[in-house]
């Protein structure tokens, strides 16, 4: 085949291809082996999804109701729908075919067709709000264009899920035109009458019509700043523009770890950052994620929990200041430990990142008027390791210098060690 993103070649019989790769597919769900009419970049991903996916599962559904109408309505997608329904609906609407579009992420945001082909997709969870990257629904054609970020048709037996199978699909990848980053993908799915060469150039041409769409249109407004505040505080403060959200104390370690970690923590992740080995129903963590869904919406996101958009920290501030060694501007960026009353150990880690970071930094300095202004802090007040730094670092016979000797010889004998 001259062409490897297109699932037949011309001539090919579709009914004795489907036999052949039925075969090849049972041979490797039992023996591991790809042989037989099976194109590389369905045995890629064939060997992909078998490390993820059970042949005979369903996709999973992440987004439901207002949720996902919050988060399809916010997407950039949505700008270039209208796009597709007019180069794609009357595809969809014949009785046989889908059109979906999927974000970067695999999830379904719009699956529109005649009922007939909606009520067959259903029942194999080919719903808006599914999730079908090919960690989640194994090797079908949006899974596939973004995994490997190419146009590409999977058809029949290709498909690594069984009850996929009976389906052929030809999808396409979408980027932002002006920063190239992935955005999702755009698919037809229906017969085998799909496995040809028009509708790959379809879906691929309607791809592009969307990036072109997108680079016509002014540039997207920026979202309001997300900040959270947290050094010196028990509850957390989440502002988006003029919205400030005051969280609880287990929500603002919920938001700081959530912000530590951009990329997602998994439920049990998150279950160890916030209870260590403490054994507990995961109901609770769930019933608390739930709660603070009510209170953020859109802002968090699920399967991985995460924030949906950046958010700057005063406590990743103070992080950028301390590696970059700029002990003045991390002395004002510090406003107390972080969440201070947190026991939950991920918070608990970062809090002492972070103290010890101010205080070797000062220490390294040996800057009396630094020194001076961590240990008149409520923080500093008891820091043996400043005090002996401060008292070191001030000139012989001054008064400070001798009211240093004195919190020294103090602390000394506060912890039980001998003054030197």
């Amino acid at each position: 085949m001259t062409n490897p993103w297109l699932a037949l070649e011309s001539g090919a019989d579709a009914a004795e291809r489907t036999g052949e790769l039925r075969r090849a597919h049972e041979r490797f769900l039992s023996a591991g082996a790809v042989d037989g009419p099976v194109r590389a970049v369905v045995a890629d991903s064939w060997r992909r999804s078998a490390r993820a996916v059970d042949p005979d599962a369903l996709a999973p559904l992440e987004l439901t109701d207002d949720e996902l109408e919050d988060y399809r309505d916010a997407h950039p997608l949505a700008r270039v729908l209208p796009l597709f329904r007019d180069l794609l609906g009357g595809i969809a609407d014949d009785g046989r075919h889908l059109l979906a579009v999927c974000d970067a992420a695999g999830r379904l945001l719009w699956v529109e067709g005649h009922r007939g082909a909606r009520d067959r997709a259903e029942r194999m969870n080919f719903v808006a709000g599914a999730r079908w990257d090919e960690a989640h629904a194994g090797t079908n054609a949006p899974g596939v264009a973004l995994t490997v970020d190419h146009p590409v048709q999977i058809f029949a037996a290709e498909h690594f899920a069984v009850p996929v199978q009976p389906w052929t699909c030809a999808a396409a990848p979408i980027h932002d035109p002006r920063t190239g980053r992935l955005l999702g993908a755009v698919d037809v799915s229906g017969g085998d009458n799909l496995a040809s060469p028009y509708s790959l150039a379809l879906v691929q041409a309607a791809a592009r019509a969307a990036e072109a769409h997108l680079a016509a249109l002014p540039a997207p407004d920026l979202a309001p700043a997300v900040t959270l505040t947290a050094l010196g505080r028990d509850d957390a403060v989440l502002a988006e523009g003029a919205r400030r959200i005051r969280l609880g104390p287990r929500h603002s370690e919920i938001a700081v770890l959530l912000a530590c970690h951009p990329e997602g923590l998994s439920s049990d992740q998150l279950s160890a950052e916030l209870y260590g080995d403490r054994m507990l129903n995961p109901v609770t963590l769930r019933a608390e994620l739930s709660r603070l869904r009510h209170r953020l919406g859109p802002l968090l996101d699920s399967r991985p929990y995460r924030l949906r958009v950046p958010v700057r920290a005063d406590f990743q501030a103070l992080a950028e200041h301390l590696a970059a060694a700029d002990a003045d501007a991390a002395l004002r960026a510090y406003r107390g430990p972080l969440l201070p009353g947190s026991e939950a150990p991920g918070v608990v880690w970062q809090r002492r990142l972070l103290d010890d970071g101010v205080r070797e930094l000062l220490v390294a300095r040996r800057d009396p008027a630094l020194l001076e202004r961590w240990t008149r802090a409520p923080w500093g007040r008891d820091d043996l390791v400043a005090w002996q730094a401060l008292l070191a670092a001030l000139p012989a016979g001054s008064p400070a210098r001798a009211r240093a000797a004195r919190r020294v010889r103090d602390l000394d004998a506060e912890y039980g060690l001998p003054f030197r």
